[in-house]
């Protein structure tokens, strides 16, 4: 196939373009040492060769909160394991408690998503009764509200692909809330050995909904995993993403926030064999008063594995929150283990606050390599300048930088659909972000009738 050759100014627009998406990475931001809401933030802290520094984090009060293994942090099945958090632990600290709606309490519900599910042939979907063993096999709840959606969600929906299956078609898995009940969830996502399938498991409407979705990947079997958190502004959602790789087995997942008031989602990879290779990707785009936090742990027991994670985000209006916090804990048998993290994040508007933790704790000195990299940077003056002067407007230098900036993590979905759904709802971000801007510049002008 023969490829068209850019012209003159379409060369100097994707420079232009590179040069500003570029940007964060010249703003490294290290908030290990950032403090809760309340907090007072800590002293600066240089990162030792390979990022391999030890990380001590604030409590709401400024204290600092106790330095803790990694890798005795609790999993449990029994709610009794994880008390009420008070938002002082690690695992909460920037989490605002009292916009979960409730959730923490735990009380009981028979309210439920809707459901509706695209199965090419051969994959099919149970549900399996409270109680079952087969739900006592999946990795353990790692919060408080991961143990009680599934303690609450009266047993679990489960999708299972074939040994060997390789279907063409995605597997398709739309949940859609249809009021501000609490609602407990429970999805399995079951991989036969040597299956390689694409998953897309879509969130949309608006609920109160925590739930745990448990992936078990066979062994040699490659999955592709794609997490759309879309709901209406006022939903809230936690949820665990708890994945099991076999041996040899592969998983590519890519979470992307972009809907809901506040919105919490843990990932966790264990490995069962060696060989295993998790990919983990993710976007996010919070708008004035979203709370959009992601979690990932990765715990590296068995040699021979990798990892790799990136996450980029943005923010724009007042009070827009995100929170990253990337885990790699390498233990001691671990042999031989190659992981790398990096979170970047794009501020758009002054009253936005992105939060950035890469945390790496090595047990062994057998490694390949280990690594990781946080950078938050401002969309500023300068940046519109620099694409103002080559001739782009200045709400389409907007759009092209963010398109840029997102680009690389929306390609590896590998669903085209998908993917162009998703950079639309970027771009409608970026349209309300342009009528702010626009609004604000009119009602400066008329403050200061200076002509």
């Amino acid at each position: 196939m023969t490829e068209t050759p850019l012209d003159s100014d379409q060369l100097r627009q994707e420079h232009a373009v590179d040069h500003a998406a570029a940007a964060p990475a010249t703003a490294t931001l290290d908030t290990s040492l950032s403090p809760g809401p309340g907090g007072d933030a800590g002293p600066a802290r240089e990162t030792a060769q390979h990022g391999l520094a030890a990380h001590g984090h604030g409590g709401r009060d400024g204290r600092a909160a106790p330095q803790r293994d990694r890798g005795e942090r609790t999993a449990s099945f029994d709610v009794a394991d994880f008390p009420a958090p008070s938002g002082r632990e690690e695992e909460w600290r920037f989490t605002p408690l009292d916009r979960l709606g409730g959730l923490l309490e735990g009380e009981p519900s028979d309210a439920h998503l809707e459901w509706s599910t695209e199965l090419p042939a051969g994959v099919e979907v149970v549900t399996l009764p409270a109680g079952d063993p087969v739900l006592r096999q999946v990795p353990k709840p790692v919060d408080r509200l991961a143990a009680l959606a599934l303690a609450n969600s009266d047993g679990a929906v489960v999708v299972r692909v074939p040994r060997g299956a390789t279907p063409a078609e995605p597997v398709t898995v739309r949940l859609t809330g249809t009021g501000k009940e609490v609602v407990w969830g429970h999805v399995v996502l079951e991989v036969g050995s040597q299956a390689d399938v694409t998953v897309v498991l879509e969130h949309a409407g608006t609920a109160r909904y925590a739930a745990g979705v448990s992936v078990l990947v066979g062994d040699a079997a490659h999955v592709r995993l794609v997490g759309i958190q879309d709901w209406d502004r006022d939903a809230v959602h936690a949820q665990h993403v708890g994945v099991r790789l076999g041996r040899d087995a592969s998983l590519r997942s890519t979470q992307v926030t972009l809907g809901g008031d506040l919105v919490r989602v843990v990932e966790t990879v264990e490995y069962a064999g060696t060989g295993g290779d998790a990919e983990l990707a993710g976007i996010y785009f919070a708008d004035a008063g979203q709370h959009l936090e992601h979690r990932l742990f990765v715990d590296h027991s068995e040699p021979h594995c990798r990892s790799n994670v990136a996450y980029k985000g943005a923010l724009q209006g007042e009070g827009a929150r995100t929170v990253w916090i990337g885990d790699v804990l390498i233990r001691s048998g671990a042999e031989q283990t190659d992981t790398y993290e990096l979170n970047r994040n794009l501020v758009l508007s002054d009253g936005a606050r992105a939060d950035s933790v890469p945390n790496l704790e090595i047990e062994t000195g057998e490694i390949v390599g280990a690594g990781h990299a946080s950078a938050t940077g401002r969309f500023d003056d300068e940046q519109l300048f620099y694409l103002q002067a080559r001739g782009i407007p200045e709400a389409e230098a907007r759009r092209l930088v963010v398109r840029g900036f997102f680009a690389e993590i929306v390609q590896r979905i590998g669903v085209p659909a998908v993917a162009d759904r998703l950079m639309t709802a970027i771009e409608a971000e970026l349209e309300q972000s342009v009528d702010r801007n626009a609004e604000q510049t009119v009602e400066q002008s008329l403050e200061d009738p200076r002509p």
